[in-house]
Parts: structure tokens; sequence; C-alpha cells
């Protein structure tokens, strides 16, 4: 026992002596098996660097660059992806309530685009029709894919829809990544066209309208 005691030490001792104490502050730092991964080259805003001609280590932008980020024309607002606004989080401001409408002016222009981001986007799956019976479907009748004119989804607030598209929900991906704010929300308008189309009474049509309903 003596012996693994010594030994212990020792092996404690020279582990120190060659990497030191975590947070220790040494004149010459301890031995780092991968360095670069704590001191990496890079250049820090607002200082000196002698690596560009003028110096400067903060670059312009280069030309032609696109922006990451568009802004949302709301009414006579402009609104950027990262406010926390009900149309970019789809819940009412500083709480984790959802919005209960749409908050974009439903337009002929927004349903023509919710028309087409729905068909590129969600139609493979949810069918042109939203009823689910998609390619899945098709494929393996087994195949578990919403029909989006259920009671639960129809009742579902339009916040709460948009917070699906973006995030996704079960085996559906999230389209944050991949479809702008906007098309998001033309998209839910449109499926609300969707939804009123199979579900919606006589009543719901102006007069004017109903005789070119198809029985």
């Amino acid at each position: 026992m003596r012996y693994f005691l010594a030994i212990f030490a020792v092996c404690v001792l020279a582990t120190v002596g060659v990497l030191g104490f975590r947070g220790t502050h040494f004149r010459r730092p301890p031995l780092y098996i991968f360095p670069d991964m704590e001191r990496q080259p890079k250049l820090r805003p607002q200082t000196a660097n002698a690596f560009f001609d003028d110096g400067m280590s903060s670059r312009l932008l280069v030309a032609g660059t696109i922006a990451r980020s568009q802004p949302i024309q709301v009414g006579d607002k402009l609104i950027y992806p990262w406010q926390d606004t009900p149309v970019t989080t789809g819940r009412v401001t500083g709480t984790t309530n959802f919005v209960e409408l749409n908050p974009l002016p439903v337009t002929a222009e927004l349903m023509q685009r919710g028309e087409r981001v729905f068909n590129i986007n969600c139609a493979a799956c949810h069918s042109r029709l939203g009823d689910g019976n998609g390619t899945p479907k098709r494929i393996n009748a087994m195949a578990v894919v919403g029909n989006l004119h259920d009671k639960r989804i129809v009742e579902m607030t339009d916040g709460e829809l948009f917070n699906t598209v973006s995030y996704g929900k079960n085996l559906m991906q999230g389209y944050a990544g991949t479809v702008p704010i906007r098309d998001r929300w033309a998209a839910i308008a449109y499926l609300r066209a969707l939804q009123l189309s199979r579900l919606g009474s006589l009543d719901e049509v102006p007069e004017a309208a109903r005789g070119a309903l198809k029985k």
C-alpha cells in the first residue's frame, strides 16, 4: 500500500507540474494538448492589424453582399426577424401566448404567394388539398401525416400554426431556416382558405358569389 500511495503521489505531482491547476495563471502557460482550441488566430474588432493595407481589423462589407435578414413591411412599420413581435414569433409580445389571427393583412397577393409556398413545401406530404394524402401515404398506407382539416388543427390559433411550421412537430421538420417569415404566414393564410373550402357553410359565402359554386 505504501508503494501505491508513493507512486500515486508522484503521478499527481508530475501531472500538476506539467499541466498546472485549472484556472491558475502562469507567466508561462501550462502544456496544451490542443492549443488551437483556445488560442486561435483571429481579428479583433476595432483594433489595429498589420495584415491589411489600411491597418484596420474591422472590414467593410464586400460589394454586393446580401443581408441575412430583410425587414417585413407591416403597415407603416418595418419589422426585422430578430424583433420580439407577433409577426416574427407568432406570440403576443412579451408573453408565451399564441396570437389568434394572422398579423399580416390577408390580401389577394398574400393568398397567391401562400398557395405557391404551400404547394412547394407542404403539399408533398399533406397533398394540395391539405387532407394528408400526399406522397408518403401513396407510398406507404401506414404513414402518419396530419390531415389539416382535422378539428384539432382547424381550432389551432394562427400563431400556433406558425410555431409548428417554424419549428416542426413530431416527424415534421421545421421550416424557419428555409422559408421566410412572410412566406410562412402566407402559407397559413392559404391553409385557412383550404379549410374554409372544405368545412365552410353556404351562409359564409357572399351572396354574389354563391351562383358560381358547383354542387
